[in-house]
């Protein structure tokens, strides 16, 4: 007769996880959760929060764009497949420090911040400039929702 190890799939496991940890030096989540912690003025994005005395607390518009361009520069558009992707994926959790934002929160954040996120994404231009990222002979930006002619 046959024999095979026990298992069970209803047991309590308690793993500690740090989510600094899950951002590997070198990689892309790295380096993007870097610039924008450190290099990059966010204090942009603090206008169009009017929540300073009353109001219920917001998510850091800093860790939202975070999310946001991890989710871009990995084909991610759709901001329901953002919300799952922070529920189950280590990167980005780490990223969003577990907050988990609704699709919602994230869509609202793309649509209504879309001048903030340009003037930002010119510092992001800068610092890879002056780290020499950017070739000096061509560069091309392509918008995660093409635009179909009519």
């Amino acid at each position: 007769m046959s024999r095979f190890k026990p298992y069970d799939t209803s047991q309590n496991l308690l793993l500690p996880v740090n989510l600094a940890e899950q951002l590997v030096p070198g990689s892309f989540e790295y380096t993007l959760n870097y610039l924008v912690d450190h290099e990059i003025d966010t204090s942009i994005f603090h206008e169009h929060y009017n929540n300073d005395e009353t109001g219920r607390l917001t998510y850091d518009p800093a860790m939202l764009l975070k999310v946001v361009l991890f989710a871009y520069s990995r084909g991610i558009t759709s901001s329901r497949k953002i919300e799952k992707a922070c529920r189950e994926n280590i990167v980005f959790m780490a990223l969003s420090a577990d907050s988990q934002p609704h699709y919602t929160t994230i869509a609202e954040f793309i649509s209504r911040l879309k001048g903030p996120i340009t003037q930002l994404f010119m510092q992001v231009l800068m610092v890879c400039d002056q780290l020499s990222l950017i070739g000096r002979e061509m560069f091309a930006i392509m918008s995660p929702t093409p635009t179909v002619p009519k």
